[in-house]
């Protein structure tokens, strides 16, 4: 007993020492990784009067809606300090009388993790510019508009946005948007769609720009679906159940549209109001942008990507006994994970349970969330802080009062959409004793509050995403069909069963599967993923809150988070093997895989 007990205590000294020699490796490892070097846009060195800045909760001038000189350099000053108590002193950053809301984490980005890249070692592109001279004024242009049709479509039903299917309404904001000059260009830099040639249709608009985000329904079933019956919508987790369904805001209701309400909420008052948001008792799945919006509303961040990965997960769990009764087999073909995980299991006498099973992959997801969310507040806060878009409307509504670069970008904007948004808040403002009953040219918004109280690029929601989806395309195969077998629906790697999508129907009372015409593709796992982390991001945009470019870099900014976190995990494992594959988002082929396995220098760990 005493040879055995010294022999353990040598070995603790042994995975001791190893044990900081790892957290050493991993810390030089991301210590060489060459960081990203930050790059804002320019406009807030061009336009002193913080007109292209984030200034919400401050005081704004009730003539222009521009924060009052002075206050936005003093805010800016706290940022870059990075202490909080600066924030609360109103002597240092003086605040608007009527601000009840906080500004949410502006320090967030000064925090270290032990795991991933360090939050300020990853960045995204400058966003686009309204000073002329850097070139970008149509894509902001473009951005613009984009915001403004999400809105006036905000009630249109997702099963009209597709080919065959669409609206006059979905057809007249493609026409408008493909008369631009961002998109005859062809979107440098930017993709809207994946489609060739590049023109949105109604299949392709505002859908994003990774593989299989074009196909099939606009929604992903990820955010429809149940786990047992399919067409349910109710997820068990573990003894309890999530219900798919989202409460439901009151249709053809938009807030902000007129001056004193955007004034009120600019300085940083708490406007929301759910009993005048919400038709009381009310829910259904997601069948609207404006329900898309809002899910984005109140959602815990990271919950779509955990209920994908219960989905997925119970797939596995109960195909077996379906396909059993149906005759056929279902060895290693629903819901699979990573074809490498039977090696790491050590084939038939170990599975995976806190090594590649349901713990390991549902904590990961999860745990990704906080590393982007740090991330991305280095970004909103101190390299970018970019006006939200319910601002730079405001800066339209009041062009003649503003530099004359905002004309241009009036200009830029297709005339009958300004006048359609003209007139839409025209007959909100009636319709609710708004603002003398007026038009105006401001955003119309799905929420009372409009946009959160941090800036707008990049995005929390969509980092988030590019980071737990990049998770999840890394543990499960991302081959597999959406396949019926029977009454199960699954995503199937064997061809068994018919390709199905599913959909909202009647108003979004009801899910429904349908077959897929003979000639359709697939809809494949990594499609719907690559769904679903649109679906999220621009689901943000559809409430008002965020442009396009807010979705498409700090999706992959997420990634690159997802893929430093990977590696560290890599790392670690002196006996197990480690290799997962993933598709990234700027992939061409399903082809096109990153690998992450463990470096050369940490395998001397395992003798």
């Amino acid at each position: 007993m005493r040879e055995a007990l010294l022999s353990t205590n040598t070995n603790i000294e042994k995975r001791a020492k190893n044990s900081i020699q790892y957290r050493a490796e991993i810390a030089i490892n991301a210590r060489n990784s060459d960081p990203d070097k930050h790059r804002a846009n320019g406009d807030e060195q061009k336009y002193t009067d913080a007109s292209m800045n984030f200034t919400k909760g401050l005081n704004h001038d009730p003539a222009t809606g521009l924060a009052e000189p002075g206050a936005f350099a003093s805010f800016r000053k706290a940022i870059d300090r990075g202490y909080v108590s600066n924030f609360n002193d109103n002597t240092r950053v003086p605040v608007s009388a009527q601000k009840q809301r906080k500004w949410e984490a502006p320090t967030a980005g000064f925090v270290m993790d032990p795991q991933g890249r360090d939050a300020q070692s990853v960045t995204m592109a400058p966003a686009p510019a309204l000073d002329p001279t850097r070139g970008t004024l149509p894509e902001l242009a473009f951005e613009m508009a984009e915001v403004y049709e999400l809105a006036l479509l905000r009630d249109e039903a997702f099963t009209s946005f597709e080919t065959g299917k669409s609206t006059a309404k979905i057809e007249t904001a493609v026409s408008r948007l493909n008369s631009m000059e961002y998109a005859q260009s062809r979107y440098p830099g930017r993709s809207r769609t994946t489609a060739a040639g590049g023109a949105l249709d109604a299949q392709t608009v505002f859908r994003g720009s990774s593989l299989g985000v074009d196909a099939g329904p606009y929604v992903s079933c990820f955010l429809l679906m149940g786990n047992g019956d399919a067409t349910d919508g109710k997820i068990s987790y573990g003894a309890q159940i999530v219900n798919q369904r989202v409460n439901l805001a009151d249709p053809e209701k938009d807030y902000m549209t007129d001056w004193d309400s955007w004034l009120e909420v600019q300085n940083g008052a708490d406007t929301r109001n759910n009993t005048e948001l919400f038709s009381a008792g009310t829910t259904r799945f997601i069948h609207t942008p404006r329900d898309l919006a809002t899910y984005v509303h109140d959602d815990a961040l990271y919950q779509a990507y955990l209920n994908a990965c219960l989905i997925l997960l119970s797939m596995q769990g109960q195909a077996g006994q379906l396909d059993k009764d149906n005759g056929t087999s279902q060895a290693g073909g629903v819901a699979p994970f990573n074809p490498s995980f039977e090696k790491f299991w050590g084939g038939e006498e170990a599975s995976g349970f806190a090594l590649w099973g349901g713990p390991h992959i549902l904590s990961l997801v999860t745990e990704i969330a906080t590393r982007g969310l740090k991330a991305v507040r280095w970004q909103k806060f101190n390299i970018h802080l970019r006006l939200r878009p319910e601002a730079l409307a405001a800066r339209l509504d009041k062009v003649s009062q503003m530099n004359g670069d905002y004309q241009n970008l009036y200009d830029a904007i297709p005339d009958d959409l300004l006048k359609e948004i003209y007139i839409h808040n025209e007959k909100q403002n009636a319709l609710f004793g708004r603002g003398n009953g007026q038009g105006s040219y401001l955003l119309p918004m799905a929420f009372q509050e409009g946009s959160p109280m941090h800036p707008t690029y990049g995005a929390g929601h969509a980092t988030v995403a590019g980071a737990c989806v990049t998770m999840l395309k890394a543990f499960f195969d991302t081959t597999a069909e959406l396949r019926c077998l029977g009454d199960f629906v699954a995503f199937r790697t064997d061809g068994q069963g018919d390709p199905v999508d599913i959909v909202s129907i009647n108003d979004g009372a009801a899910l429904q599967i349908c077959a897929l015409p003979k000639d359709a593709e697939p809809l494949t796992l990594l499609g719907e993923l690559n769904k679903l982390a649109a679906n999220i991001s621009i689901g943000r945009n559809m409430g008002g809150v965020h442009y396009y470019c807010d979705y498409y870099d700090s999706l992959r900014m997420g990634e690159q988070i997802a893929k430093s976190v990977l590696q560290d995990q890599a790392d670690g494992y002196v006996k197990d093997a480690f290799e997962l594959t993933y598709v990234p988002y700027d992939a061409t082929s399903a082809s096109d895989r990153v690998t992450v396995d463990r470096t050369t220098g940490l395998a001397a760990l395992s003798s």
